[in-house]
């Protein structure tokens, strides 16, 4: 079993390793054309919000997915 202090550092690590993923994918993709002239350090900052809340909800998936798998055993 895992203690409390554990599961946090392995939440903390995968939500800041899916925010970096999220954000390294998002700088491939060309927003130029949606981006106005003059506003690209708002553009940066909306996209790394953006990134922020795309890494969060994929972790918290993982990290669901992987509690349930641990608790279907107390299903039997």
């Amino acid at each position: 079993m895992f203690s409390f202090g554990q599961i946090a550092l392995v939440g903390i690590l995968s939500h800041l390793f899916f925010i970096w993923l999220t954000w390294r994918v998002m700088l491939k993709m060309n927003f130029e054309p949606i981006v106005r002239k003059g506003h690209v350090t708002e553009a940066r900052i909306f996209l790394l919000f953006l990134a922020v809340v795309i890494g969060s909800g994929v972790s918290r998936f993982v990290l669901d997915i992987f509690n349930w798998t641990r608790d279907v055993i107390y299903l039997f």
